[in-house]
């Protein structure tokens, strides 16, 4: 039980990569960082990875019967798709990091939120096929999702884009990490 719950937290805090270093950018070009933009920052990051998640867990639940026999290559091919993704976008997004802006109205706040979410579908679909509780796995991201988000606005606005590119580059490991512990468990190789 610990390790599902550790599992899933690692899990919680690599997926909010995604929002946390859009946050630190949104920071970065911030004068002072309201405690009200804090908190729709929280809730446009962490509503759309749930609503994300509750997407990718349900469609996979919708074909699961069918793919049991190689679930643990699914959970591995989306975890370190995402992964590496986190990864190679760590590098590419200084340029556009530079261009954000400190709206937080609906309009800027949506497509970032739901551009941080998309992978969290993946994640919602692996849950489908992890041995975890998938509610608490959708609140623990989501929450933590909408933590992360509020405080990379605050870091961004006080140390810059200095901790942008490791988080999300963290992140991403962990996800590949992930990926490979289920695969292993899976084949036999290690037991935990």
């Amino acid at each position: 039980m610990i390790a599902i719950i550790v599992q899933t937290l690692l899990i919680s805090v690599s997926v909010a990569m995604d929002a946390f270093a859009v946050s630190i950018g949104k920071g970065l070009t911030v004068s002072r960082v309201r405690p009200g933009d804090a908190v729709r920052s929280a809730l446009w990051f962490g509503g759309a990875q749930a609503l994300f998640l509750i997407l990718g867990h349900y469609a996979a639940s919708a074909f699961s019967a069918y793919v049991t026999a190689f679930d643990h290559w699914i959970i591995f091919g989306l975890l370190a798709f995402i992964g590496g993704n986190m990864v190679h976008e760590a590098y590419e997004e200084d340029a556009e990091n530079a261009k954000e802006t400190a709206q937080f109205d609906w309009k800027h706040m949506l497509p970032l939120a739901v551009a941080c979410s998309i992978d969290a579908f993946a994640v919602g679909v692996s849950l489908a096929f992890m041995a975890t509780s998938v509610p608490f796995a959708i609140l623990c991201i989501s929450v933590v999702t909408g933590l992360f988000s509020a405080a990379g606005l605050y870091i961004g606005r006080a140390f810059g884009a200095h901790w942008q590119k490791p988080a999300q580059i963290a992140g991403g490991v962990v996800l590949i990490l992930i990926g490979v512990k289920v695969l292993l468990e899976h084949l036999g190789i290690i037991a935990f």
